[in-house]
């Protein structure tokens, strides 16, 4: 059964109109007619069961059928905050796997060595877009535009806080230090790692440094690595 991204439907209505880039696909591309099921997912958490009521390939009416609130809501919450790689498609690429495995919100932060310091957020989405449908997710994780790290430090979050690092000093591993059930926010620096200033400015705002394994690993293989390990342990 096909799936649509409507982000814009309201969960009391008993109809819905696709607009007209995906109407052209369910129409033209995929070639549904009248009387067939779709599904539909409204990053909200709601999941759609609905019949095409009238095939028009501009304005496709729909006929809900049913609401699923709340689909495969997860018990805690992930925010990392990554420098966008000089290779856009490395970012686009933790951002699809990340959005599979399960995320709730990215920040791109720009760092005294970043080499990229600009990002199309509206591609980046579509991407994250992509990959909810792909693996039927209720959920669209939260994309923020980029950021000064100093900015993104400063800010306030009610929960852990933690900076992945290549300096030497004292580290723990996330498995000894992630409490579960509950809020995390995880920095992953440029290709060039946080300056030392950086990471003394994390610190003094609470971040605590953490190792993900022996292996020096590239910017978006980290995130992705922390967005598993996260997951990981709130499977329970």
């Amino acid at each position: 059964m096909q799936l649509f991204y409507t982000p814009d439907i309201d969960a009391a209505s008993s109809t819905y109109y696709l607009n007209e880039e995906e109407s052209k696909h369910c129409i033209k591309v995929l070639r549904l007619q009248t009387g067939e099921q779709v599904q539909l997912i409204d990053g909200k958490g709601n999941f759609y069961a609905a019949a095409i009521a009238a095939a028009h390939p501009k304005r496709t009416q729909l006929q809900i059928i049913s609401v699923e609130r709340d689909l495969n809501k997860r018990n805690h919450y992930l925010h990392i905050a990554v420098a966008p790689t000089k290779n856009i498609e490395r970012l686009e690429w933790f951002l699809e796997k990340a959005t599979e495995i399960g995320i709730d919100e990215i920040s791109l932060i720009i760092c005294q060595r970043s080499e990229r310091k600009e990002a199309k957020v509206d591609r980046l989405n579509k991407i994250i877009t992509s990959a909810i449908k792909q693996s039927i997710k209720a959920w669209h994780p939260i994309l923020n535009e980029p950021v000064v790290l100093s900015k993104l430090l400063s800010a306030p979050f009610d929960g852990q806080k933690f900076i992945a690092h290549c300096e030497p000093g004292d580290k723990f591993s996330l498995e000894e230090q992630v409490k579960p059930l509950g809020k995390y926010l995880i920095l992953i620096g440029p290709e060039g790692d946080f300056s030392p200033k950086e990471i003394e400015d994390a610190f003094k705002n609470d971040f605590k440094a953490i190792t993900l394994g022996k292996s020096r690993l590239r910017t978006e293989t980290a995130a992705l690595e922390a967005c598993f390990e996260v997951n990981f342990l709130n499977r329970i």
